[in-house]
């Protein structure tokens, strides 16, 4: 006869058997989640590159191409080795306020989708200020400790009595956003604005430096706002627990909705004062208002992203005749997206947010009950947010100045000017981004010849009748081409102090004839 089962360890069994399955579940869930949502916010690098390299004149294309791939591999190797131990790294009470000092180069650390996740969005605010990502791979990371990690100073916040403030920042706007459009700021006010941009004397106009391609910034604008939903949506970092989705949808809608009321707002004030329907800086305001959108998106109604929406728009405006007003040469708005939309974003979060300014106005205005209490926590925690602002602001400008003011003394921070008018593409990179002898079928480049013609000429093609030698008058030369490019929309012309375009004497009067006539 068998013994007896027993029923009680083999249901105990059975149910240590379902909770490890299921614990291997959620987890397995909760990293496809995460890196589904990274590699769509990776994919923004490829919206920045289309945005800036359509922003920028042909011949800096190249340029600004590899200074967004190294942005991806240099921040990847950066924040392997010492981001991820600043931000998130275990140390002691009391220095844990500030920075975390361990597991670099995750040495004892396995949890690989959270810090792909978190990789993603260093490089992404890397990639507002144009430059080496090693100049920012100190700074972020300590912002993210202070406000993301658990035991950051401006995270714990200030509790005494009825106040209980904490950094409330869900996917960025301050620690990714503002941090990176200061930087912006100061490094264009370092370098100076492009040749050209600004005259000399007050009284002329400045030329307009127009990007050469509208499609590639407007495709780049669109990829953005597609990596701006998973920017936000994602920032919940998990999806098997109870409202988890409900959480996601509710910030991918709030991001959508605040970048249409910016868009439509700045669209409409441009209108009216210019008469014209702005495409690119309609889609710069759209991406300000979804970097409003990443403090308060996961707790906000949607009603509320008119307030988000509309207040980035018309911040982004200010701020950009701002940098006109003072002659800073932003050629990508990157101030006025991200600074001003950084910045509204965090004050927005604890306006309209649930708990925040507006709701207790409504409250104590009703007469509800403790609406001062609620009223007190809620001007404290908006003053606790204008603190962090500053913080991040005042960290991000005084660790890059040294830096930046070094480089502009030892001559690195700016090529010359000789390089700059010509392209940085050919001198630096020896890779055109449009190759002239890459266009056309070559068929134009000849013409029907004679046989002296063809007896005395160098290069033929064909036999008999279809004897085709080089033109003699081509339409425009290489060169021809080249001054016309530079002379009719990008160089204050200045015939006393001619600048160099050429290195052949006979190039530069001819393009300065061509110049002569097309202005008569």
């Amino acid at each position: 006869m068998s013994a007896p089962v027993n029923l009680t360890a083999e249901i105990d069994k059975l149910h240590a058997e379902i909770s490890r399955l299921e614990t291997g579940f959620y987890e397995n869930v909760n990293s496809f989640f995460l890196c589904s949502m990274a590699l769509i916010i990776f994919f923004m690098q490829c919206g920045f590159a289309y945005l800036e390299a359509g922003a920028v004149r042909s011949k800096n294309t190249t340029n600004i191409l590899i200074k967004n791939l190294l942005d991806s591999c240099i921040c990847i190797i950066g924040y392997w080795a010492i981001g991820w131990a600043l931000a998130y790294g275990e140390s002691g009470d009391g220095v844990n306020l500030f920075v975390g000092h361990s597991q670099f180069f995750l040495s004892g650390f396995s949890d690989y989708p959270r810090f792909f996740f978190q990789y993603v969005f260093s490089a992404t605010a890397a990639t507002i200020v144009s430059g080496a990502v090693a100049e920012r791979s100190f700074i972020y990371p300590i912002l993210t400790h202070w406000g993301w990690s658990e035991n950051g100073w401006m995270a714990k916040g200030i509790t005494s009595g009825i106040i209980d403030t904490k950094y409330d920042d869900f996917a960025g706007s301050g620690v990714v956003h503002l941090c990176g459009g200061s930087i912006s700021f100061l490094a264009a006010w370092f370098m100076g604005p492009r040749i050209g941009k600004f005259p000399e004397d007050e009284d002329d106009e400045s030329d307009e430096i127009l990007g050469h391609s509208v499609p590639f910034t407007a495709l780049g604008g669109f990829i953005l706002m597609f990596g701006f939903l998973a920017f936000n949506g994602g920032s919940v970092a998990s999806i098997s627990h109870v409202g988890d989705g409900h959480t996601v949808g509710l910030a991918m809608v709030n991001t959508i909705l605040s970048g249409s009321f910016a868009a439509l707002i700045y669209l409409g004030v441009h209108y009216y004062v210019h008469g014209k329907w702005t495409l690119l800086l309609t889609i710069n305001a759209c991406l300000s208002g979804m970097v409003a959108a990443c403090a308060g998106c996961n707790k906000m109604e949607p009603w509320g992203c008119i307030w988000v929406g509309v207040g980035a728009g018309l911040i982004y405006l200010a701020f950009s005749k701002l940098m006109i007003r003072l002659k800073i040469d932003d050629p990508l708005d990157a101030f006025a997206v991200h600074a001003g939309g950084g910045f509204w974003g965090l004050m927005s979060s604890s306006i309209i947010s649930h708990g925040g300014l507006a709701y207790a106005l409504a409250d104590f205005i009703s007469g509800a009950e403790n609406s001062g209490d609620h009223l007190t926590q809620a001007l404290a925690q908006l003053g606790w947010q204008m603190i962090c602002a500053i913080a991040i602001v005042v960290w991000s400008l005084a660790i890059m100045f040294p830096i930046f003011w070094i480089l502009k003394k030892i001559g690195k921070l700016r090529v010359s000017e000789e390089i700059e008018i010509n392209g940085l593409d050919v001198f630096k990179h020896g890779e055109m981004a449009y190759p002239l002898r890459a266009y056309g079928h070559g068929w134009h480049d000849f013409e029907r010849a004679n046989k002296i013609q063809a007896f005395s000429s160098k290069i033929t093609v064909g036999e008999g009748k279809n004897t085709r030698i080089m033109k003699i008058h081509p339409e425009m030369s290489i060169e021809q081409l080249a001054s016309v490019y530079d002379r009719s929309g990008n160089i204050i012309p200045m015939p006393k102090k001619s600048r160099t375009l050429f290195t052949n004497p006979a190039e530069r009067k001819l393009s300065q004839m061509m110049y002569d006539e097309n202005k008569l």
